[in-house]
């Protein structure tokens, strides 16, 4: 178990990711990516389908990189809330809604027979940082879904049931017809700002004001349902009115929960990753702390606000690279696996 390598995998909503970690250069190779076996390519399925296509993905995925580097053990970032037995309490961007919890950690580890590490995967994503940004910080990943985690000393605020970090759930909008989030339930952050929502809200202007979406870039692409966030990426940077009004509207929602978390806990630095968010890039990180500001931080000039929101590093590879780093923590003993966090 105390190899120099150790298989990493970042399983999201949209595309599982899988590499080597090599624990002395701490650097990457052989990364892997495919589209997740989940929710978004089989809608239909029941959730308990859905698992165990997930589960054997990761053991077909995870199996062929042991075999391919030598490596003696896995460690595996899940994009849903954690217990620190490694089970998913749930998963609603690979799942959906509904379902009981999954012992991801359990099942792999038994298919494998190798030793498994489960963690949350913005949990994992955040041992990227720990070198280079001061905690305490606050990680939000804004992709298929929304999630964000504290880190605070040496410690990931998580409870032991997996419970913290998924401001993607917290309900911004109230009305009763507000879009609805893949757990099921209307008006969660993650519904509104995250990237499948941007592309939902981008094809529901369009059908709304058919005037302004003539005069939109987009427009070029085909109809409203024919938007897809490639192309709605492609027209944010290049200026287009339209897609900024999209991307606004839905960061003043994500703006309002960052600052409720400023707001409670006084975190100032807030560190941006995610497909969407970094795909977007500085126009995102620009039109947040125009939000930010219009939401007011308080106590904070507009100096100090600007200052709160950057971007991470301009990879997709957060989780393989966090994930590897906390395995090589947890296998060195230096830090008990209740402090590296869930």
């Amino acid at each position: 178990m105390s190899g120099p390598s150790v298989v990493v995998l970042d399983v999201g909503g949209t595309t599982l990711r899988s590499a080597c970690f090599d624990r002395v250069t701490r650097t990457l190779r052989g990364i892997s990516r495919v589209p997740t076996e989940g929710i978004g390519r089989y809608p239909l399925a029941p959730v308990t389908d859905l698992h165990e296509r997930v589960v054997t993905q990761i053991v077909e995925v995870a199996g062929a990189q042991l075999r391919a580097h030598g490596a003696g053990a896995v460690s595996v970032a899940f994009a849903g809330p954690m217990t620190t037995t490694g089970a998913a309490l749930a998963a609603p961007t690979i799942f959906g809604a509904g379902g009981p919890p999954m012992p991801v950690g359990e099942l792999v580890r038994a298919r494998l027979g190798v030793p498994v590490s489960v963690v949350n995967d913005l949990t994992a994503a955040s041992w990227r940082y720990r070198d280079t940004i001061p905690a305490p910080f606050c990680l939000i990943t804004v992709s298929s879904g929304i999630g964000n985690k504290v880190v605070w000393g040496d410690r990931v605020l998580v409870d032991p049931d997996g419970h913290g970090g998924e401001l993607g759930h917290w309900r911004v909008d109230p009305a009763s017809d507000a879009p609805i989030c893949d757990c099921g339930q209307r008006g969660h952050l993650g519904a509104l700002a995250s990237g499948r929502a941007m592309q939902a809200a981008a094809r529901r202007a369009a059908a709304a004001d058919p005037c302004a979406f003539a005069t939109s870039v987009l427009a070029r692409v085909g109809p409203a349902e024919a938007i897809d966030n490639t192309a709605l990426v492609a027209a944010i940077r290049a200026g287009d009115a339209f897609a900024l009004e999209v991307l606004r509207s839905g960061l003043r929602h994500l703006a309002t929960a960052i600052t409720g978390v400023f707001t409670a806990i006084g975190v100032r630095r807030y560190v941006l990753i995610g497909g969407f968010a970094q795909a977007v890039g500085e126009p995102f990180v620009d039109l947040l702390r125009e939000a930010l500001a219009a939401a007011g931080c308080f106590g904070l000039d507009r100096a100090a606000i600007d200052r709160m929101v950057l971007l991470g590093e301009p990879d997709d590879d957060h989780g393989l690279i966090g994930a590897g780093r906390l395995m090589d923590v947890q296998l060195s003993g230096s830090t008990p696996l209740a402090l590296a966090g869930h």
